[in-house]
C-alpha cells in the first residue's frame, strides 16, 4: 500500500496493491473472502472526524481481488480540529487484512492482521502554503503530510550551487575538531534520527542564531572577514532550535557545540534556498513534534 498526496492537499490516497496470487494443487482458494480495511485506531487530538472515498472493495473473494489488482481510499481532515495555532491533527493509519477459509475448507494459524501503519498529520500552520485555502475557501486550508523525519540532501560535488555550505557541514560531521569555535568532543546534531534538527519559525531566535554565529566569525577570522564576498555560514542552521544561540536558551545545553566559517555568498544563499524549500515541501512545522536530519553526498 503507498500513500501519496497532491501538493497543498488535505486528502491522503492511499492505494493498495494485490500482487502474486497463486495457488497450488487442489484448493477452495478460489472462493475464500478477503476483507481488507484501513483503520484509524487513534488520533491526536482524539475524537478527530474524517471523510472516506476511494473504492475500498471491503470483502472480496481471492479470484476477485486477484483480478481487482489494485484499488484505493482517500482519507480528508477538515480543518478546524487540530491543536494550537497550526491545527495540528495527528493519527495513526493501519491497512488491515482478514480471510476466512471457505467451507468445508479449514485453515491454521492466523487468518490476517496489521500489514503496517502510516503516520498521517494535517495541518493549517500560517508559515506554510495554503494557509487560508486561497482565500476563498477557509474549509480547504492546510494539508496533509506523513509525520516522518525527513532528511535534507545537500551536495559537495561539482557543480552544486550550495558546494561550499556542504563542504562545511561535512567538515563538521567527520572532523568537528577542525572547526570552529572549539569545543572539546563537539558533536553537531542532524546527523542522526536520535538527534535530529527541529525547526524554528521565531524571527527572535533566527537573528539571535545568526548574532551568535557572526560573533564568532569575527572571533576567529577578523571584522573583515566578509571580503571577498563572504557571509559567516552556521552550522546547525539558525531556523533551528539548535542553533549557535541555543545555550542561551537552555543553560543545560553544550555551549559552543556549533560551527561557524565564511564561505561564498552565493553557496550560502543557495544552501539557505535549498532548506527554505525543503521546509515548505515537507510542510516541516515548528518545535517538538517535527525534526528532519542532513545528509551530505560526494
Amino acid at each position: 500500500m503507498v500513500g501519496t498526496i497532491a501538493k497543498n492537499s488535505r486528502t491522503i490516497d492511499f492505494r493498495y496493491y494485490f500482487t502474486d496470487f497463486a495457488t497450488t494443487g487442489t484448493t477452495g482458494a478460489a472462493s475464500m473472502p478477503i476483507t481488507t480495511k484501513g483503520n484509524i485506531p487513534q488520533s491526536w487530538p482524539a475524537g478527530a472526524r474524517y471523510t472516506r472515498g476511494g473504492n475500498a472493495p471491503g470483502t472480496k473473494t481471492f479470484a476477485e481481488l486477484k483480478a481487482l489488482r489494485t484499488f484505493h481510499e482517500t482519507v480528508n481532515a477538515k480543518p478546524g480540529q487540530g491543536s494550537g495555532n497550526s491545527d495540528l491533527l495527528f493519527s495513526v493509519y493501519e491497512p488491515a487484512i482478514s480471510y476466512t477459509p471457505p467451507a468445508p475448507w479449514t485453515l491454521r494459524g492466523d487468518m490476517g492482521g496489521k500489514l503496517f501503519m502510516l503516520a498521517p498529520r494535517w495541518d493549517a500552520a500560517s508559515y506554510l502554503a495554503n494557509s487560508t485555502g486561497g482565500g476563498s475557501n477557509p474549509a480547504k486550508k492546510g494539508a496533509a503530510t506523513f509525520s516522518y523525519l525527513t532528511t535534507l540532501v545537500l551536495s559537495t560535488k561539482q557543480g552544486a550551487e550550495e558546494r561550499a555550505e556542504a563542504a562545511h557541514i561535512r567538515t563538521a560531521f567527520i572532523n568537528p575538531q577542525d572547526t570552529k569555535p572549539y569545543m572539546s568532543a563537539k558533536k553537531v546534531p542532524g546527523q542522526t534520527v536520535e538527534d535530529p534538527l527541529r525547526r524554528t519559525v521565531s524571527a527572535t531566535r533566527r537573528d539571535n542564531n545568526r548574532k551568535a554565529a557572526v560573533k564568532q566569525c569575527r572571533r576567529y577570522w577578523g571584522a573583515n572577514y566578509t571580503i571577498g564576498g563572504k557571509e559567516c555560514d552556521e552550522y546547525p542552521f539558525a531556523t533551528t532550535y539548535e542553533g549557535a544561540a541555543e545555550h542561551d536558551y537552555d543553560p543545560e545545553v553544550r555551549k559552543f557545540n556549533f560551527s561557524v566559517k565564511p564561505i561564498p555568498k552565493d553557496d550560502n544563499r543557495a544552501g539557505g534556498n535549498l532548506l527554505q524549500g525543503f521546509y515548505g515541501n515537507n510542510r516541516t512545522i515548528d518545535g517538538d513534534n517535527d525534526g528532519f536530519i542532513v545528509k551530505i553526498v560526494t
